[in-house]
């Protein structure tokens, strides 16, 4: 797929956020013709791929004249992602998420655009019944961002079977990680790794762990860890592998849980910096352990992430950090 005559024409939705620029980026060097839309509330015009198009704008606004010019696929990353914001201003979620999506998927059949790939999440899952968590466990998600990545993925099915889109959804667990400048730098920062590296740059004074009483081996809770790199890798094999008329759902995850305590040991032994830590309450409705069962992904799209080991994804999370600030002065 990465030979030039196999080149798709693309447009890549929220290609200046994290996991967006990471896959236009690997997008733009297997040879394809990418056109990044990011409206910028949360993205970062440097971080377009300088061999990609770019459009400054909403998804949903730009994608009726866009796909008029006619293109092989879309990936769509725009989307809200606080958990905590979208408790408290639900309608931003549902209006940003649902209707946004509603409304590039009407583009897509309207200019006969054939296949999507939708970045989904491990929240439409909610508190697991079992771990490891496979595609078949009940989606019943207990925030309204999970909520509203539900929702669409039940709308992406209806458009395959009415229209027959080629759809796949990827549900990821934590992404974490870098791809030389292509990283993670939230404005509000939520996830752990980054975290404790602002622990260890100096930026914040200890890092929080949210509850020390979980039924784990160090009672601290499990996550499993993705590379963003095996992550942006699996659109490019889901672009490949999209059927007309079916909606296809994977999960990716590592398949391996880490603590937070092994998290924070694994950011202490990168950085060189002893990252004070201190014992919060629990936070409500966190479950114990949030594992993936990536099976259907390894056997359908012959993807299996190469980048497992939590001090490698650690290293290149600490060094992408550590050259912007650099460049930053």
């Amino acid at each position: 797929m990465s030979e030039q005559s196999n080149a798709l024409k693309l447009v890549v939705t929220g290609g200046a956020g994290y996991v967006g620029s990471v896959c236009a980026a690997r997008l733009v060097e297997a040879g394809h013709q990418v056109t990044v839309v990011d409206d910028l509330s949360t993205g970062h015009a440097d971080a377009v791929h300088p061999d990609a198009r770019f459009i400054e704008g909403d998804a949903a606004e730009v994608a009726g004249s866009l796909l008029r010019e006619g293109f092989d696929g879309v990936l769509h990353f725009a989307a809200k992602s606080l958990v905590g914001e979208s408790m408290t201003d639900p309608a931003k979620y549902w209006e940003g998420n649902v209707v946004t999506s509603l409304r590039l998927l009407e583009a897509m059949r309207e200019h006969g655009t054939p296949r999507l790939v939708f970045s989904s999440t491990a929240a439409t899952y909610g508190e697991p019944e079992q771990s490891p968590i496979p595609e078949s466990a009940p989606t019943r998600p207990t925030n309204t961002y999970g909520a509203t990545k539900l929702a669409i993925d039940h709308a992406i099915t209806s458009f395959a079977g009415a229209h027959g889109l080629a759809a796949v959804s990827l549900r990821y667990f934590n992404v974490a990680g870098a791809y030389g400048t292509f990283g993670e730098r939230h404005a509000t920062e939520t996830h752990v790794i980054p975290l404790v590296l602002q622990v260890a740059s100096g930026d914040r004074e200890r890092i929080q762990i949210f509850g020390d009483d979980y039924p784990t081996p160090d009672h601290t809770a499990v996550r499993d860890y993705i590379h963003v790199v095996d992550l942006a890798d699996a659109h490019l094999l889901a672009l490949k592998h999209a059927t007309a008329g079916a909606h296809r759902i994977y999960n990716l995850g590592n398949g391996t849980g880490f603590s937070v305590l092994q998290v924070i040991e694994a950011c202490r032994e990168v950085t060189g910096h002893p990252v004070p830590a201190a014992v919060a309450p629990r936070r409500a409705g966190d479950p114990s352990v949030l594992v993936a069962a990536s099976d259907r992904a390894r056997e359908e799209l012959g993807w299996k992430p190469e980048r497992t080991e939590l001090t490698g994804i650690v290293r290149d999370a600490w060094e992408f950090t550590q050259a912007r600030r650099t460049a930053q002065g």
